[in-house]
């Protein structure tokens, strides 16, 4: 018997059990689906965390002082007027100047930091405040744009703010609560380390911009100063909250990071971008392989439907199986016979399942946070007009920041050919191995026990 005639008989007993043969063949289909979804899921994922943090700058450290524990337990309880805790090491002009001349530090950038409430109009509410130098919020945060009718304040303007976009326009109210060109103020409520008394400090601004949303938690959550004005505000006295380290390169940040610690131990706090996608990877990482873990199961599941079929297919083809052996058929063609058929299962669930992944995947992504946040993004921020400011300063980023916020905002899920062809070549494979002891039983029929089985 050639391999011609083995590929005929194994599809007509595939067409002679087409409800049976069907069903084992979206077992196949739904497991090499399932595999084939998740995997362009677990890529889309992380290539949508890529995106985001990317937003943060990959080459960005961020330094700040590691608190000094105070004996007896005098400070920082319920109810305490007490100063909080004081830092270890004091971020000042000094650290800065230090850290600024180690090798492959490209910028320095000190930022003070707190929590203030912002008066406009009649309204008040509480947010957070960024004092720095916001020529270099671009060095934080590459994707920053502005709204139509903003422009970047100089390093030197004492009453400009910039103030991000979820701020000035609250998400789910129909009235903006800062609007462009308004005179607002900033009131910081601190305890007077001398005296112990609660204080406040107020200042007004103008408002010179709007920062679209960046996806930089730092910069999306905070109102902007110059660095003086919130020196002056938050009653720093020189003492800087946090230092932003800019590598000349993210192949550099190790380096730095390295540096750093060589210059401050473990009394200065450093966090850096890899750092939390590293994490975050790690966390995903986990969920894939848990998604993964179900798919593969489905596989099982559709190979044990092999099993069963194929079984019960060697068992109604008893008297088929004599007849074949009583003409010469040998063991290892009745094998074959029955391998193929297992395998033409296989490849048929397979590949249809891989197009079945596909719509499964987009699927998966559009059902995710984030799935199908990029359209709403993008027709607000057609609705509001170009940036401008950030062409100013870095040529071209305007465009850029668009179109790259725009693709971060929505989780897409990414089908690499290997994964592809490892799940097909897995559900073929499993396939076969399924069908290889139903094939094997046929194969060592005798053919007068068959022949005289029915």
């Amino acid at each position: 018997m050639n391999l011609k005639e083995i590929i005929g008989l194994s599809l007509g007993a595939i067409r002679e059990r087409k409800l049976r043969s069907a069903l084992t063949i979206l077992m196949v289909l739904v497991g090499s689906s399932l595999l084939v979804a998740v995997n362009a899921f677990g890529a889309g994922f992380s290539d949508f965390f890529n995106k985001q943090f990317a937003n943060l700058a990959p080459n960005i450290l961020f330094v700040s002082s590691v608190q000094q524990d105070q004996d007896g337990g005098g400070g920082g309880g319920i109810g305490s007027v007490s100063p909080p805790p004081s830092a270890k090491i004091t971020l000042n002009a000094a650290v800065d100047s230090r850290i600024r001349s180690l090798p492959f530090v490209d910028q320095v950038i000190p930022s003070y930091q707190g929590d203030i409430s912002i008066q406009s109009g009649s309204e008040s509410k509480a947010f957070a405040v960024l004092s720095m130098d916001p020529s270099r919020l671009f060095v934080i945060s590459p994707t920053l744009e502005l709204l139509e009718g903003s422009t970047l304040p100089s390093p030197n303007d004492p009453t400009a703010i910039l103030v991000a976009e979820d701020i000035a326009f609250p998400p789910g109210e129909s009235t903006p609560f800062i609007n462009l060109g308004q005179s607002v103020r900033l009131t910081y409520s601190f305890v007077d380390a001398n005296t112990g008394e609660a204080r406040e400090e107020s200042k007004s601004f103008v408002v010179r911009g709007i920062i679209k949303s960046t996806g930089n938690p730092t910069v999306d959550n905070a109102v902007v100063i110059g660095l003086q004005p919130g020196d002056s505000l938050l009653q720093r006295a020189g003492k800087y909250d946090s230092l932003f380290v800019a590598a000349t390169s993210s192949d550099y940040v190790d380096v730095v990071e390295e540096e750093i610690r060589t210059l401050y131990g473990n009394d200065i706090g450093i966090t850096t971008v890899q750092n939390i996608l590293k994490t975050i990877k790690e966390f995903t990482g986990g969920i894939n392989s848990f998604l993964s873990s179900i798919a593969i199961i489905s596989l099982v599941v559709g190979a044990v439907g092999i099993i069963t079929t194929l079984y019960t297919s060697v068992v109604e083809r008893i008297r088929e199986i004599g007849t074949l052996k009583a003409i010469g058929a040998k063991n290892a063609t009745i094998l074959g016979l029955f391998l193929f058929e297992a395998l033409l299962i296989g490849i048929i669930g397979a590949s249809f399942g891989l197009v079945a992944g596909i719509g499964m995947g987009y699927l998966l992504a559009s059902a995710s946070p984030g799935g199908g946040g990029g359209s709403d993004a993008e027709d607000e921020n057609a609705g509001t007009g170009s940036g401008v400011g950030a062409s100013d300063s870095q040529p071209g980023s305007s465009d850029q920041g668009s179109q790259q916020t725009q693709e971060s905002d929505t989780l897409t899920p990414v089908y690499l050919g290997g994964d592809m062809i490892r799940v097909w070549f897995i559900s073929v494979g499993l396939s076969v191995m399924a069908g290889f002891y139903p094939a094997w039983k046929a194969s060592r029929y005798f053919p007068v026990d068959a022949l005289r089985s029915l």
